[in-house]
């Protein structure tokens, strides 16, 4: 079984629990997945299936939408609600100040990652430093927020949504909007609506996998993954030198394309740069 399937990540679940969980439902240990979820967040987790692992590189840089809930007035460890409390205060924000208050988070920004974070600093990851109870200095990092909206706004919380970068923490965020609010914030909730061009309407329910007597009719196709790039049909000559990893001369526009066999199979991403197509990824069966 080759392909990715679209899994509506359940709460309290790793993502690397849902890997585990697929291994045995495809009966292949050739499984990854493309972007980590919080145990406490659902929604969109894009799962590689066999060849389609090769693709997964290609995700990391994807962006990502989000819903999440903002509480106001609480500042935790882990900048969520699941971690202990270090502070309490009281929250007098009006809506107008809340929306007011966003518009310094849109935009290219600046983010300083939370220690309960898989970043390494020095070999050792982030939270297991955090869990020994120590605290590190991280460097900022720069993200960007494409979009953040305010979608409910009841006094103590607010839910909103975000369109973001690569390695943008939503936890960080809610806390940031908290500080800058005064008050405090953390993050109660998290749902990821959409990763890359994988929405939320595409996912399916791990139960309803586990439960499947042909789970492979989940699976969207690898080539889905490079819906943006032109599709072209090699020739027979052509093909035979992809597939010895050679490159060959084609009269296309510079840039990348979907490669198929004259057979239909997606071959590879390709490049084409002064008139030679050369291989970036291949994804035929050897």
């Amino acid at each position: 079984m080759n392909g990715i399937v679209i899994i509506d990540k359940p709460a309290g679940w790793t993502s690397q629990d849902v890997v585990s969980k697929l291994r045995g439902v495809f009966k292949t240990r050739r499984i990854g997945h493309g972007g980590t979820l919080d145990p406490m967040a659902t929604g969109v987790l894009p799962v590689f299936v066999g060849r389609a692992t090769r693709g997964v590189e290609f995700f990391e840089h994807a962006h990502k939408t989000y819903e999440a809930v903002l509480q106001l007035g609480i500042t935790t460890d882990t900048e969520d609600i699941t971690g202990n409390i270090l502070e309490e205060k009281p929250v007098c924000v009006t809506e107008n100040e809340f929306l007011s208050v966003l518009e310094q988070f849109r935009g290219e920004i600046q983010q300083i990652p939370p220690m309960y974070s898989a970043i390494k600093v020095n070999g050792q990851k982030l939270y297991d430093l955090a869990r020994k109870g120590k605290e590190v200095e991280r460097k900022s990092r720069t993200i960007t927020i494409f979009k953040l909206e305010c979608l409910e706004f009841s006094g103590n919380q607010a839910k909103i949504l975000v369109h973001c970068s690569k390695g943008t923490y939503i936890r960080t965020l809610c806390k940031d909007i908290g500080a800058a609010l005064g008050c405090g914030g953390c993050m109660a909730a998290l749902r990821r609506v959409q990763a890359g061009d994988y929405t939320i309407d595409q996912a399916v329910s791990l139960q309803t996998l586990v439960e499947s007597d042909n789970p492979e009719i989940y699976l969207a196709p690898v080539d889905s993954l490079f819906a943006e790039y032109d599709k072209l049909v090699l020739t027979p000559n052509q093909e035979k030198r992809c597939r010895n990893g050679n490159s060959f001369s084609i009269s296309l526009p510079d840039g990348q394309y979907r490669a198929y066999s004259q057979n239909g199979e997606f071959l590879m991403l390709a490049k084409v740069e002064n008139s030679i197509m050369s291989t970036v990824k291949s994804f035929f069966d050897i």
